[in-house]
């Protein structure tokens, strides 16, 4: 079982760089590329079959058809999807929408384009370490992926068990 991050993007420049942003975490966690929300929800559907773990979605406000906010909502409101950590990614969400994102869907961070390669890592080390820690998942398959300062006791407590 990995930790899957889901990356909504419609601009294939944009998106590749997000993956190769995030090429680091590819070795124990499953990163899936989204060009709009249909597709997205396929993804989804792939992620749970192979009963992997959605565990961050990375959006885009403006996509074709329904926007980055109006997904991430619709995830909050599924006891399914309701832990997965959410971050906006996007130079275009209004201040109406970011509202809504944080007030509707949870939204756990706000990464504004461009983006630093090393702010996108940061951002998702940290939510990563804490859908782990939430969720009440063992570290150990993920700590390449995880903060390791924040983790570390409670491997130790695993270990002396």
């Amino acid at each position: 079982m990995k930790l899957a991050i889901l990356v909504i993007e419609d601009e294939p420049e944009v998106r590749d760089a997000i993956e190769r942003d995030l090429e680091s975490f590819a070795d124990v966690v499953r990163i899936e590329p989204a060009e709009d929300i249909p597709d997205a929800r396929e993804v989804l559907a792939e992620i749970d079959a192979d009963e992997d773990l959605l565990a961050l979605v990375l959006a885009d406000h403006r996509l074709p058809g329904e926007s980055g906010v109006d997904f991430l909502v619709e995830l909050a409101g599924t006891q399914e999807y309701a832990s997965v950590r959410t971050v906006l990614v996007t130079g275009q969400a209004g201040h109406e929408d970011t509202i809504r994102a944080v007030n509707e869907a949870g939204l756990d961070h706000y990464v504004a384009k461009p983006w630093s390669a090393q702010e996108l890592v940061d951002v998702v080390r940290e939510q990563l370490t804490e859908y782990v820690l939430e969720n009440d998942l063992d570290p150990l398959p993920h700590l390449k992926a995880l903060d390791g300062s924040r983790v570390m006791g409670i491997v130790r407590r695993r270990l002396d068990r």
